[in-house]
């Protein structure tokens, strides 16, 4: 048994086949899923998914790139959404300087409402970070010593101070399949000094599959391979890795043993 800490089963990629992807992630031992909203319009829309599917579950959040959608946002929008029993998480948001710094200050805005949201409600903070690894450590670092709250770094491959800078705070660092990758030998690096008790792993899909299905539309049956190609990189058995970042998943996503 194994979770997919993170997905986008909701994306276009999958309108003709969704439900055998859910199965095949089934089959694949994959037993926990969370479908991360990227955009705060389709949450009844993915809830709705979840209601219908076994330990599917959501978040609530606007991803950087449509930071301009939502020039009024604020952090009510998401607690309100936020109680339904299917949203286990605030997020997923964050920074993205890579394509979108000229949004930078509205990136900023948005991103401290999700912080107060996840400090209002206890619900774990799921970050997006890319190129913009010095506002993300000073943008956490003062909201949490103001007040503190939990999170993760998903689909992490930045630098190792903000890998350290998170793990000071508490937060989880999650692997996708970028750590299979022939050139990803830094990032590997990086998670071979993450502690076990801090590790996640995840898909991102459909973007980003491992080895050996890279350029292909990723499904979160591959969480499998991106897990195997952790467990090497710890030297510990798939089994036990498995069961660690299983254990993880419930320790930081904590509204899923409350659903039972």
């Amino acid at each position: 048994m194994i979770a997919d800490s993170h997905c986008h089963i909701n994306a276009d990629d999958f309108m003709i086949d969704r439900e055998d992807v859910v199965a095949r992630a089934r089959s694949a031992g994959v037993k926990y899923i969370v479908d991360v909203c990227d955009d705060i319009a389709k949450t009844d829309e993915i809830i709705a998914f979840c209601r219908q599917h076994e330990n599917i579950y959501t978040t609530v959040g606007v991803h950087p790139e449509l930071a301009e959608k939502y020039p009024d946002f604020s952090s009510m929008d998401l607690i309100e959404r936020s109680q339904s029993p299917y949203v286990i998480g605030i997020g997923e948001c964050g920074l993205d300087y890579y394509y979108n710094r000229e949004t930078k200050d509205q990136q900023i805005k948005i991103l401290l409402q999700h912080i107060d949201a996840a400090q209002k409600t206890g619900l774990p903070l799921i970050i997006h970070n890319r190129d913009s690894d010095e506002d993300m450590m000073e943008i956490l670092g003062t909201a949490y010593r103001q007040h503190k709250f939990t999170g993760e770094l998903h689909c992490f491959s930045s630098s190792e101070k903000l890998c350290s800078f998170a793990l000071e705070l508490g937060f989880y660092i999650s692997a996708s399949g970028i750590i299979t990758f022939k050139k990803s030998q830094e990032l590997r690096d990086i998670f071979s000094r993450v502690p076990l008790d801090r590790l996640l792993v995840e898909t991102d899909s459909p973007f980003l599959a491992p080895e050996p299905y890279r350029g292909r539309r990723n499904e979160p049956a591959y969480v499998v391979q991106t897990a195997q190609k952790l467990a090497e990189i710890k030297h510990i058995s798939t089994e036990k890795l498995t069961q660690t970042v299983t254990e993880n998943f419930f320790r930081l996503f904590a509204k899923v043993n409350q659903n039972g």
